[in-house]
């Protein structure tokens, strides 16, 4: 229930604050000239999706060293990397790979400490005043729950990683801005986080193109905006079947009782 609240509390924050990272309505997209978005396969969509763990566990990894420089998951706690597959020893060297403040001790004075597996992932800013100044006055959202931010988020948020592009002739660009196909105006400050092959190293092989970066990178932070899909789907179908069920249950009772008052 708690967890629950925090999500909430976050998704309101990343529909205020995030709008880099959120799209407008459909009306305003076609006004602005933006691409319709792309709609890729996810292995967790449909009634019956589940999360690609490779995929998201790759994803990981391009968050850490791609996403993690200016966005924060503050809604995770390491620990958390289990539930994807990671193992206990990877999960206590991720956490101890960070340092985080604490205290006070018993002088009553604060400290730093390696990260434990308790530990929320740490933000990458001290504070929002020190984010915004770092990027150009628009602190980053935070991508606890990005993708269920709005509708379509898997998708949009693919899109926008894809859709960095040289802008078309004629174009008048803003100072330190970017062309993007799927952001509305098409003018973004924020620069293309994934550009090159190969940026980040797959430990399993896989080529780690930019479109299979952002594949991988989405289903991490959907993973991480709704790590109780596949348990909810799962109780949901129980459910289809047992009221499926109780109404043949109904029916043919009903017929019973019906056929006995001839």
């Amino acid at each position: 229930m708690f967890r629950s609240a925090l999500r909430a509390l976050a998704l309101l924050g990343a529909l205020a604050a995030g709008p880099a990272l959120l799209p407008a309505s459909a009306q305003a997209a076609d006004a602005a000239g933006v691409e319709a978005l792309p709609h890729p396969h996810f292995h967790f969509d449909g009634v019956f999706g589940t999360f690609d763990r490779a995929s998201a566990q790759r994803g990981f990894g391009v968050y850490q060293q791609v996403c993690a420089a200016c966005h924060g998951l503050r809604l995770l706690s390491y620990r958390n990397l289990r539930e994807l597959g990671f193992s206990e020893a990877e999960v206590r060297a991720v956490a101890a790979a960070v340092t985080v403040n604490d205290g006070p001790n018993d002088e009553g004075q604060m400290f730093e400490r390696p990260g434990r597996p308790s530990d929320r992932f740490r933000s990458p800013f001290a504070n929002e005043a020190a984010a915004r100044a770092a990027n150009k006055g628009a602190a980053p959202p935070d991508l606890s729950v990005i993708t269920k931010a709005r509708e379509h988020g898997p998708q949009y948020l693919f899109a926008l990683l894809t859709g960095y592009t040289d802008a078309p002739a004629g174009m008048t660009m803003g100072e330190g801005m970017n062309y993007n196909r799927y952001f509305t105006g098409n003018q973004i400050a924020m620069n293309a986080p994934l550009h090159t092959e190969g940026q980040v190293e797959y430990a399993d092989g896989t080529k780690a193109t930019v479109e299979q970066m952002a594949m991988d990178v989405t289903n991490f932070l959907q993973w991480a905006a709704e790590p109780e899909m596949e348990a909810r789907k799962s109780m949901g179908v129980k459910m289809m079947i047992f009221l499926l069920i109780l109404a043949m249950l109904a029916y043919a009772t009903k017929r019973k009782v019906w056929a006995d008052q001839h």
